[in-house]
């Protein structure tokens, strides 16, 4: 590989690092082609990318960007990265129906909002909430006191009519 193309991937990768909101670097040893392909479709579905890219290069898009300093230890072996843009925990949710269904694809580390976790911790990340259950939850709260009024309002209304209704039929008797 000639070096101006080594600079353009150390560029492709830096600029992909700095574009995600969560990184999993994982161990694809021991996984068929089948497999990875599977595994791939799965990521294009949720827009997620997972790129396979020399350690060397890796270390040398890191290395140029602060904070990653504990993960350049972790960089041995096959690593394929998973880069999650819209959302950091959807990859971990993917990656761990994937080792259920397989019992293969290690995770080395993880990266959420420029927060590192171990490897070992990915099945405590895929239980938390995406981005979109979040906002779904914070916007059931917001409406539900909305609707406990209007609730409110109404039964005030279904009880006048009912008043008004027992008066008249009094008066007609």
């Amino acid at each position: 590989m000639k070096r101006s193309e080594k600079e353009q991937i150390i560029a492709e990768v830096k600029e992909m690092i700095q574009k995600a909101k969560g990184m999993y670097f994982t161990d694809f040893t021991g996984i068929s082609v089948e497999q990875v392909t599977e595994l791939r479709r799965e990521f294009r579905k949720s827009d997620i990318d997972y790129r396979v890219v020399k350690n060397t290069l890796v270390r040398k898009a890191l290395e140029s960007i602060t904070g990653y300093d504990n993960v350049l230890p972790k960089l041995i072996g096959h690593t394929g990265i998973v880069f999650g843009y819209n959302d950091p925990v959807a990859p971990a949710k993917i990656i761990k129906k994937f080792r259920d269904k397989h019992q293969k694809l290690g995770v080395k580390v993880c990266i959420i909002e420029q927060q590192v976790f171990d490897g070992k911790q990915i099945d405590e990340v895929a239980k938390l909430l995406s981005r979109t259950e979040i906002i779904a939850g914070i916007l059931g709260s917001i409406q539900s006191p909305i609707a406990g009024v209007v609730g409110a309002i109404n039964a005030v209304a279904r009880d006048l009519v009912s008043v008004i209704d027992a008066i008249e039929k009094k008066k007609a008797a």
